[in-house]
């Protein structure tokens, strides 16, 4: 059965396990994610003018989600440590929502995508704790990878064909 048809992080008995990487070639790999917060009309206002009560709520969600890339290890059990070269965080105000992506690279033995999604995923929840006291209500969603390269599994990009479900 090839690596795509099964879970890489399982035994044939079913217990969880990291995957051995050291017969892999070390390549550049990139990857990006992104995803959205959303949030209320007020909370939108005061982010293109004065800022929220708590201060920078970007600023400080970019520096949460770089930080975070550097941390996946930590947080995700069976993810291989990496020596992350460069992590950019954007976040970006619609009408509706703080959308954000991230950009993760690497030369290493293994992808990038966990710490991009990370990155994200951090970032999202501090812009959440950033603009709770004007709305409770936010909502992190569609958090996703978009795009990756290098590696043995080649490149990936999402299409419109991947669905928001994908």
């Amino acid at each position: 059965m090839s690596t795509q048809n099964r879970l890489t992080h399982i035994d044939e008995a079913g217990a969880a396990r990291m995957v051995d990487v050291s017969e892999k070639a070390v390549t550049a790999r990139v990857a990006r994610a992104s995803g959205r917060v959303l949030v209320s009309p007020r909370v939108v206002e005061l982010l293109r003018g004065e800022g929220v009560p708590k201060g920078d709520a970007l600023a400080t969600a970019r520096i949460a989600g770089i930080m975070g890339a550097k941390r996946t290890p930590d947080l995700i059990p069976l993810c291989h440590p990496l020596a992350v070269s460069g992590v950019e965080v954007d976040l970006g105000v619609a009408d509706d929502a703080v959308e954000i992506t991230a950009t993760v690279k690497t030369t290493d033995r293994t992808g990038v995508e966990m710490e991009a999604l990370t990155a994200v995923s951090v970032a999202a929840l501090t812009v959440i704790d950033m603009v709770k006291a004007v709305d409770k209500a936010a909502v992190i969603t569609d958090v996703r990878v978009e795009t990756k390269s290098g590696g043995k599994s080649g490149d990936y990009r999402r299409t419109e064909a991947d669905g928001a479900d994908a």
